[in-house]
């Protein structure tokens, strides 16, 4: 009785020493609603690595968070002067593009994992896979990405920070990612790596939503479900408006 009392406890034992490591991830608030006074937010990543028999190791591994909005087509074109005019021209379209991209890491990124990993798991920007339509050429789908990247990047939608996650006593890490005013509405996803020299040992993830509040919402909500309706009423507002702005000009004279 003994023995066997032994061995499965050793057995137990060996299955501990064995088990792999765990993320725990919590989100500051699971829902973000936009209203008339949103300037922008705060979304705090944070958590616990949890260790087989809680060994911590001397040296802390690296963390990457990232951040994604939802997904759509997005076709870029570029601008030619014709007749002294400017019209569109080529274009290239891109068949997921995250309306919203943030990646927050202990170290940069090509620190952190090689190309094939971190191209694997889209940790950054510039392995962000936008799927291009097929046929166009290479050299000129690089061209446009580039050029849609950099407008992201500039609205604030695309950011990349190195120095985004902090560890403490190699167990609890945080992150905060800020969010712009012109973040889109949607469904996202907060993804966590645990990364160990340059292979991904967890990875867990934690959803929220970003949706309209309100008068937007309602606004919102019309022009997604009742589109002829919300066209003719924005028509006669405009009507009422131009009416309105014609008789006070009418008056003043």
């Amino acid at each position: 009785m003994m023995a066997r009392i032994a061995l499965a406890l050793g057995l137990w034992l060996a299955l501990a020493g064995a088990a792999p490591i765990r993320l725990i991830t919590q989100l500051s608030q699971a829902r973000i609603e936009i209203n008339t006074t949103f300037r922008g937010s705060e979304m705090l990543v944070f958590g616990a690595i949890q260790y087989p028999q809680g060994s911590v190791p001397d040296a802390p591994p690296d963390i990457a968070v990232v951040v994604r909005g939802p997904s759509a087509p997005v076709t870029v074109r570029q601008k030619a002067r014709i007749a002294g005019i400017w019209v569109n021209a080529t274009g290239v379209r891109f068949e997921s593009v995250p309306g919203f991209y943030a990646v927050a890491a202990t170290r940069p990124i090509t620190q952190i994992a090689d190309e094939r990993t971190t191209a694997i798991y889209e940790i950054g920007i510039r392995n962000l896979q936008l799927s291009p339509a097929s046929g166009a050429d290479d050299g000129i789908s690089r061209t446009f990405e580039t050029g849609l990247i950099a407008a992201r990047q500039k609205a604030g939608l695309f950011t990349e920070r190195s120095d985004g996650v902090q560890i403490t006593r190699g167990v609890l890490y945080a992150a905060r990612i800020a969010l712009p005013a012109a973040v889109p509405v949607g469904d996202y996803t907060a993804e966590i790596h645990l990364v160990r020299k340059g292979r991904v040992l967890a990875s867990t993830s934690a959803p929220f939503v970003i949706d309209k509040s309100g008068f937007e919402r309602w606004v919102y909500v019309m022009a997604q479900e009742n589109s002829l309706a919300y066209g003719l009423a924005a028509v006669m507002a405009a009507l009422a408006a131009g009416a309105l702005a014609a008789l006070v000009t009418r008056r003043r004279w």
